[in-house]
């Protein structure tokens, strides 16, 4: 009887342990897709940056431009203008 309880016992932490690796192999997966994942969000960060970068930069560009243009023109006549069209 003693040898039934021990073969059960041995094939249940045979059964926990085979579990335990399934659960192990499945973190090491999701782990994996996890950094894809951060890299390839890095990746957009890194475009957006750039992209960004170069509004700002046409941004102040135009201003600079529409500032020589008309000086004397401010920044509230042109967004009540802006608000009267629509």
């Amino acid at each position: 009887m003693l040898l039934y309880i021990l073969i059960c016992v041995a094939l249940t932490l045979a059964g926990v342990t085979g579990l335990q690796f399934t659960y192990m192999f499945y973190l090491e997966r999701i782990d994996a897709e996890r950094r894809k994942r951060v890299a390839e969000l890095e990746k957009q960060c890194r475009l957006l940056t750039h992209r960004l970068a170069e509004a700002e930069q046409q941004i102040s560009e135009q201003k600079r431009i529409l500032e020589a243009s008309y000086p004397e023109l401010e920044d509230e006549e042109i967004w009540a203008d802006v608000i009267d069209e629509r």
